[in-house]
């Protein structure tokens, strides 16, 4: 059976991740949300002190863990590791703020990349890199499959060319995963990751996004121009398979799709403490032995808030434990990237609504929370696209049968 409340073993990290977002990312909230593009220097010493728990064994955060099956590991032991410990300890984070910790150093989407996709040797070679994700371009949309980005084999390198659009802290990385096709004649199974350093040639950032939310992570277009990679930068196996299709791409998504879901579950969850306290000071009774239709409507809310809340935790919670114990969790991933996506951005608007003007003007970060959690429904796959997968993995269709 699948247990899904919070393991004993993780409960100290856990608690640590909270001291952090408490004394560290929500005194610093505001600040940087007004200090758009603005580094927010505090993250190197979080930084530095997440690289020494990971020395020591622990546990940490965003992108530090992957989704890596063998056939080996199946059915083996039943575990809880570093894929649950990502999800808890993001969920505490984001309690704190969502855009710095997408701004944290070493801690980058295209992390978990090259965890779900790299070779041992290139584990080995990038570890400790700060690796963002460049997958959205111009004119594609969330159909990733359409990636018109190229990637030419000439020697030793390959040769990349194209534009990517909304790369998360683009600016800011050690270096970007770039999604990018080898043969575009031969769809989406051509469709590789290339590990591309900051600096190299050919490689330049146009333009940093001004957005609606998460204003302290940067979110940046890149443009590449000739950009000569070495060809041992291509993530994983550099062969075809048209048998295998998209499947070692969307390795990817089954990895980062839950740590997603955790950061809208981490926001809402700040959204509905603090709603709570403001309900309480002005004597709004919720009353959890009583029906909802027996309260009012405020307390009725909340509860229905709540409920829709805890679904999304435990499907996040499970995504990740099937990672954990290396069972496919395509349709878990999506399952609680749709729920929590959704949940998240409902939660922290209608927050904002109970709490009236409190909730609209800067004195509370109820508004804030609001504008950043819509973006959790949208990157890493649109609500509308994780529908459509759960369909697909439900009814046996694939992608051709059920667009």
């Amino acid at each position: 059976m699948i247990n899904l409340e919070a393991p004993r073993k993780f409960r100290p990290l856990v608690s640590q991740a909270h001291q952090v977002a408490m004394n560290l990312l929500r005194p610093n909230s505001r600040k940087y949300d007004l200090l758009e593009h603005e580094y927010p220097k505090e993250l190197d010493m979080l930084a530095a002190m997440i690289d020494g728990l990971s020395d020591s064994g622990a546990a940490s955060g965003a992108g530090a863990s992957g989704v890596r099956r063998s056939e080996e590991a199946e059915g083996a032991t039943v575990q809880n590791g570093s894929n649950l410990a990502s999800v808890l300890s993001i969920m505490e984070m984001c309690w704190g703020d969502v855009g710095l910790l997408l701004s944290m150093p070493r801690q980058g989407l295209g992390n978990s990349a090259i965890a779900s996709v790299a070779d041992a040797e290139q584990h080995e070679r990038f570890d400790g890199l700060w690796a963002s994700m460049a997958i959205t371009e111009p004119g594609t949309g969330s159909d990733s499959a359409n990636i018109a980005t190229t990637a030419v084999l000439d020697g030793d390198h390959y040769v990349l060319n194209g534009e990517k659009i909304f790369v998360t802290a683009g600016a800011r990385s050690d270096a970007v995963v770039v999604w990018a096709t080898l043969d575009k004649n031969l769809g989406r199974a051509a469709i590789k990751s290339f590990v591309v350093p900051k600096g190299t040639p050919g490689m330049n950032v146009e333009r940093l996004e001004h957005k609606l939310g998460i204003r302290s992570s940067d979110t940046a277009t890149i443009r590449f121009e000739n950009c000569r990679v070495p060809k041992e930068n291509l993530l994983g196996s550099p062969e075809v398979d048209v048998k295998q299709g998209f499947a070692g791409a969307m390795a990817t998504f089954d990895n980062t799709r839950p740590l997603v879901a955790a950061m809208a579950v981490g926001c809402a969850r700040a959204s509905l403490e603090l709603t709570k306290e403001l309900l309480e000071q002005a004597g709004v009774d919720i009353d959890y032995d009583r029906p909802a239709l027996t309260q009012s409507a405020a307390a009725a809310t909340f509860l229905q808030m709540e409920a829709d809340w805890e679904a999304a935790y435990l499907l996040t919670l499970q995504a990740a434990w099937m990672a954990d114990n290396r069972k496919p969790n395509s349709l878990e991933a999506s399952m609680a990237k749709a729920k929590a996506g959704r949940v998240g951005s409902d939660i922290t608007l209608r927050c904002v609504e109970l709490a009236g003007s409190i909730g609209y003007s800067e004195h509370e970060l109820l508004e804030k929370w609001a504008r950043d959690s819509k973006i959790l429904d949208i990157f890493e796959g649109t609500q509308q696209i994780q529908q459509l997968i759960v369909a697909r993995r439900l009814l046996g269709k694939t992608s051709a049968e059920l667009k």
